[in-house]
């Protein structure tokens, strides 16, 4: 029987100064304080036996994971899979304005919050996210995949592995930047899910322009 890990981690800090959701939109690096958080994130992987990096095709997901593949020497897949949710408020400075979401302009996409009714369908979200997990455990047999994503798939993977519901309080979401879900697996069966925050001492560090820090992932 081989164990896998497959460790879900969710990209640093962006720098966002229009504080915007900013979803797949194209052009968000990393800030400062997110370089740092990526540089650190892969030293934390050092003593791993990381077989596997992947990332989502989005800037701030490719280099998150880039420190850590460099590190292993490994090459960086980017999978459209581990993307961002889609989201019909991508480009709304909600941060700057959280009332800006009661405007009459928007209340026909608040129709079905359990689907989500404003962006991509949780079922879809879990479909694509377990195809790539399952192909990581395929590639990282007896050893460590890491995948790098984006908060609102790692948080809707975990709900459904935990047989929680998956829609829930993006306030109450534990997935801090840089965070990493472990999912471990004996052969293909799923033992173990773990959470840590490799960077958490640099989470205060981190500000309000940036989506999942405030408000503007509640919508995500």
């Amino acid at each position: 029987m081989e164990m896998t890990t497959v460790h879900l981690v969710r990209h640093g800090e962006v720098f966002n100064p229009e504080a915007v959701l900013y979803g797949r939109r194209p052009g968000y690096h990393l800030s400062e304080l997110g370089n740092q958080m990526a540089q650190e994130l892969g030293l934390a992987f050092a003593d791993h036996d990381v077989r596997l990096v992947m990332a989502s095709p989005l800037e701030r997901a490719i280099e998150t994971a880039t420190p850590t593949a460099e590190l292993f020497d490994l090459p960086l897949h980017r999978d459209p899979r581990l993307i961002e949710a889609d989201n019909k408020f991508e480009g709304v400075p909600v941060n700057k304005n959280r009332w800006i979401l009661a405007h009459p302009r928007y209340w026909a996409w608040y129709v079905n919050p359990l689907r989500p009714s404003w962006g991509e369908p949780y079922t879809e979200v879990i479909n694509r996210m377990s195809k790539a997990i399952a192909d990581a455990v395929d590639e990282a047999r007896g050893g460590e995949a890491v995948l790098v994503s984006h908060q609102l798939p790692i948080w809707t993977m975990r709900r459904f592995v935990e047989r929680k519901p998956i829609a829930s309080d993006p306030r109450k979401r534990e997935c801090s930047l840089a965070s990493v879900t472990s999912l471990t697996f004996a052969d293909k069966q799923l033992l173990a899910l773990d959470y840590w925050e490799p960077v958490g001492h640099l989470l205060p560090k981190a500000t309000d322009m940036v989506p999942g820090t405030s408000q503007a992932e509640e919508l995500a």
